[in-house]
């Protein structure tokens, strides 16, 4: 580790810096999220910004973008002071930036998105030509004409890269941009990346995902409670190193536990033949699914956004109506035609990849977020609510799982993408649902509170016998605690096998289309279960 108080710690530079911090703090009601925070960025480095959920690394991007102004220090752009006061002035110097918490119109296109955040647009026919190129180039798939508000988490954030490398910046900042790719597909565009970075463009590239940064940073800073506390570099690091340098203690490691017996026990969730059209004509149809998830049972869906993972969410959280009753299972029940509540009186819990939105309430409270879906857990009686139960509740919720928020009256809006995303999984883990679909779960989330997640859907599985679907683009995640694993690809579900006879790159394959079973051949392995 180098000393931290050299901001970036190289050696006499040749040139100045492209990117140089000094000193920055930025404090607001109750939380100081940045303390005299230094960082050094080189011409052509790709450096890494590390830490954990509420250290600060948001709050310092944004001060770099322009998004919020710092109270103090200094921002120096190729050696030179200035003052982004916004970020059009930021995107004038030459800094483009990816947020981890997406800034799309709804309603409009993805080519209207875009347009808003370019000076030059030459129409948007024109414009469309170009994102296809760009998104061709850099691998990410894109349709210029489909409406935002048809997208999922994924592919709006694909939406988000081409956005941002449309404008041709010199530091490019990421913020967990891999979520959405497949392994193959990391590789190339890290292959791009490095080319980017090859005429002395940098990247400030903020990940959980360490191997990844090992395999693509040329150095890191990482930040705890606010403070710069080292720097290095992350190829001669180990991911364990790492983690520990975030957390400053040795990292949480996970529990094993004894898989349960294929197609044993009764079936929690059944798909039997689900088969639906897209709610709008840019989603995927989903073509004759079958699966089975058995109690105390883990199964994951793999695949790259944007393959009917929203729609097939949708159809099993009861948010797409009007399908038959008899495809949908939930503990021996056809569930097919009831509502998003109708389900969850029935034991089904469920966590969306949109924490924001979907998940909570911008607006609303901590407090008030917990009552949204875990009402019925004694929450309320006789059409009142219990304040102090809930608030009880909060509390055990923000312990449990390290969530970090000025207090539970604070709008969830408030808190990092990573603590709200903490929040919401600890409310629907908390209430031992029969049955939970979770999406997504760990999506920027650090280190140790992916481990502890994860280690909490495991103990769900094995301590209360809950059957658990988890659907994932990260494949270290499904491997790790997943019993059976299925791809779905273009509205199609695999066949189902045992992780333990999975291979990783094979998987990865049947994700991007390029081999796999034949389609149709899936899941006979549930019985119906009877209704008790």
């Amino acid at each position: 580790m180098r000393d931290p108080m050299d901001g970036g710690g190289q050696t006499e530079p040749v040139e100045p810096p492209l990117l140089e911090l000094r000193g920055i703090s930025k404090r607001y009601p109750g939380t100081l999220a940045n303390d005299a925070v230094g960082l050094r960025i080189m011409p052509g480095e790709r450096h890494a910004l590390l830490g954990e959920n509420g250290a600060g690394k948001s709050t310092l991007v944004k001060c770099i973008y322009g998004v919020v102004r710092p109270d103090a220090g200094t921002i120096l752009w190729r050696g030179r002071p200035v003052h982004v006061s916004s970020p059009s002035e930021a995107q004038r110097l030459g800094i483009g930036m990816v947020f981890q918490h997406f800034s799309l119109f709804e309603t409009l296109t993805v080519a209207q998105n875009i347009a808003l955040s370019l000076r030059h647009v030459g129409g948007l026919r024109r414009l469309s030509e170009h994102i296809a190129e760009v998104s061709q180039e850099y691998r990410l798939s894109v349709q210029p004409d489909q409406p935002v508000h048809s997208l999922s988490v994924g592919e709006r954030q694909r939406v988000e890269i081409v956005r941002c490398l449309l404008q041709d910046p010199q530091l490019l900042i990421m913020d967990e941009p891999t979520s959405v790719l497949t392994p193959g597909e990391v590789d190339l565009l890290f292959e791009t990346l490095r080319q980017f970075t090859q005429g002395g463009r940098s990247i400030l590239y903020i990940s959980h995902k360490l191997e990844e940064v090992r395999a693509l940073c040329t150095a890191a800073t990482v930040l705890r409670a606010a403070r710069q506390v080292g720097c290095c570099d992350p190829r001669i690091e180990s991911a364990h190193g790492l983690a520990r340098m975030m957390m400053g203690s040795e990292p949480p490691v996970l529990k094993a536990r004894e898989a349960p017996t294929d197609g044993g026990g009764r079936v929690c969730l059944q798909l039997d033949s689900l088969t639906c059209r897209p709610a709008d004509p840019f989603g995927t149809a989903l073509e004759d699914l079958n699966l089975a998830v058995h109690e105390g049972e883990i199964v994951g869906i793999a695949g790259v956004a944007g393959n009917g993972q929203q729609e097939l969410l949708a159809a099993l959280s009861g948010e797409r109506q009007g399908l038959p009753a008899e495809m949908i299972w939930l503990d021996g029940r056809p569930v097919g035609g009831l509502s998003p509540a109708g389900r969850r009186a029935l034991g089904l819990g469920f966590a969306p990849a949109e924490r924001l939105g979907r998940g909570t309430v911008p607006e609303m409270s901590l407090v008030d977020n917990t009552c949204l879906t875990a009402y019925q857990s004694g929450l309320v009686r006789h059409g009142f609510v219990r304040g102090a139960a809930v608030r009880k509740m909060a509390g055990e919720i923000c312990e449990a799982y390290r969530v970090v928020a000025s207090s539970m009256d604070a709008e969830a809006r408030s808190l990092s993408g990573g603590n709200l995303q903490k929040f919401v999984m600890g409310r629907e883990i908390r209430q031992t649902p029969r049955m939970l679909i979770a999406a997504n779960p760990t999506w920027g989330v650090d280190v140790g509170a992916a481990t502890a997640i994860r280690q909490a859907l495991m103990d769900l599985a094995s301590a209360q016998r809950t059957g658990v679907l988890l659907v994932s683009e990260d494949l270290h995640e499904l491997f790790e605690i997943c019993d059976r694993i299925a791809v779905l690809y273009e509205g199609r579900l695999s066949a189902v096998v045992a992780v333990r006879d999975a291979d990783r790159d094979e998987i990865g394959r049947w994700m991007a289309g390029l081999s796999g079973p034949a389609a149709g051949v899936q899941d006979d392995g549930g019985r119906r279960a009877t209704v008790a």
